[in-house]
């Protein structure tokens, strides 16, 4: 069984709510208060969700704790804008050029099975609007598989980098596994998890 650990910053998302979608996936989610991560409660999940919202200056903080559990093996999903670096190969957002359709067009640079089977247009449009998924970018360290670029400078979204047995998946909008609409975004969420499972097993 793969224990996967979703942490929480001042409330806390009921897993009840995945139940359905993670059906027939060898998978726990936990929810952990993210001022109360040790070395021993990391040792025991294999991967991490690290939402948009945590505070990045107490991860930051503990930079060398989750550092040590990637390089181990571990595996981090990180959602969101980098203001405070807290994992070797995060760097600071990085704002686009402008906020034009152009701008805010999503490209596949690679194909993932994380995203298999979900349209670009659903990621770059919500309710005819663009910029939900993502609209702004971060560098990608050397290594890393860019999976998704923003724009005609093709500045990356969405990747995965290496960090010693570990892997780091960066993506840097709202929360990678909230997306759960009517359209073909729905499908992010339960192929993370069995991607996290599968590279876990």
């Amino acid at each position: 069984m793969t224990t996967i650990i979703r942490f929480s910053c001042g409330h806390t998302t009921s897993s009840a709510a995945w139940a359905e979608r993670l059906s027939g996936l060898d998978c726990t989610i936990r929810d952990v208060d993210l001022y109360a991560p040790d070395a021993a409660l990391l040792g025991d999940a294999d991967a991490l969700l690290i939402g948009m919202h945590m505070d990045q200056r107490f991860l930051q903080a503990n930079a060398a704790l989750l550092g040590d559990y990637v390089a181990a093996g571990g595996i981090a999903v990180v959602s969101g804008h980098i203001a405070h670096p807290f994992l070797p190969g995060l760097s600071p957002v990085q704002p686009l050029g402008g906020g034009s359709l152009a701008d805010l067009t999503i490209a596949r640079a690679v194909a993932h099975p994380i995203w298999d089977g979900v349209a670009l247009d659903d990621l770059t449009f919500r309710r005819g609007v663009a910029g939900f998924y993502g609209h702004a970018w971060h560098v990608a360290p050397h290594g890393s598989t860019v999976i998704h670029t923003l724009g005609p400078e093709a500045r990356p979204l969405d990747f995965i980098y290496p960090l010693g047995r570990g892997r780091v998946l960066m993506h840097g909008g709202n929360d990678l596994w909230s997306f759960g609409g009517d359209d073909s975004s729905r499908r992010l969420l339960p192929q993370l998890m069995s991607w996290l499972v599968e590279a876990r097993s």
